[in-house]
């Protein structure tokens, strides 16, 4: 499964951290929406399109929060230029 988005709403701890994920597994995407951080609850949805899937993201990150978008890691990790 790859990770392509993953949204946090700028808050610390665990009552007020809140994550959103998007994730592709060959034709299936995946959102997961996180409580609480690492330990936190997690609620997941699964669609057959980017459309869908992103329709659910736009829904979830609406409201009050300041979201910022995070880079997800690349496949192969981060590697620094040759000096």
């Amino acid at each position: 499964m790859e990770q392509r988005k993953h949204w946090w709403n700028g808050k610390w701890g665990r009552l007020a951290r809140r994550d959103v994920f998007l994730r592709v597994d060959a034709d299936r995407w995946h959102v997961e929406q996180r409580a609480g951080g690492a330990e936190g609850i997690s609620r997941f949805y699964e669609y057959g399109s980017a459309d869908e899937a992103e329709e659910t993201v736009r829904a979830l990150l609406d409201g009050p929060d300041t979201w910022r978008e995070l880079s997800p890691r690349p496949p192969g990790g981060w590697t620094l230029p040759n000096s």
